[in-house]
């Protein structure tokens, strides 16, 4: 049987403001944004190529979780240097590339598997993007 995490909830202060963070700046697609009732909205996106969405929400659709307090969220794209650039394009503020130990599995490029950038969300959720460009 095959298993598959497809949604993530981000907990978030202002439903709008996030929506804008993650669909402009970080380029998710906007699945769907729901209004199931006066106090209860969901929106999920999705990033490019993946298969796991995120859910930012507000009301009793939504774990009573404090905004910001998702530390570790990890996205993983086939080149670290391209994924920088397009997030600092975007206004994001994110970190310079960094090398985080010893490849494992030692590639053609250096950066595999230990290249990283890192981000927060406007409310603090804090992401990092791993470059893996090929799987074994």
């Amino acid at each position: 049987m095959n298993w598959t995490l497809e949604v993530v909830i981000v907990p978030v202060s202002d439903v709008e403001r996030a929506k804008t963070f993650y669909a402009e700046q970080l380029g998710f697609h906007v699945d769907h944004d729901t209004k199931i009732s006066e106090d209860a909205r969901l929106v999920q996106l999705t990033p490019p190529g993946s298969g796991c969405s995120v859910v930012i929400g507000e009301g009793p659709v939504v774990p009573d979780m404090p905004p910001g307090s998702l530390k570790g969220l990890q996205l993983v794209v086939p080149d670290i240097h391209r994924a920088h650039a397009e997030l600092a394009g975007r206004g994001v503020d994110v970190t310079e590339v960094q090398i985080m130990g010893e490849n494992p599995s030692p590639t053609d490029d250096p950066l595999d598997n230990v290249g990283f950038v890192f981000f927060t969300d406007p409310d603090g959720n804090a992401w990092a993007v791993q470059q893996i460009s090929s799987r074994a």
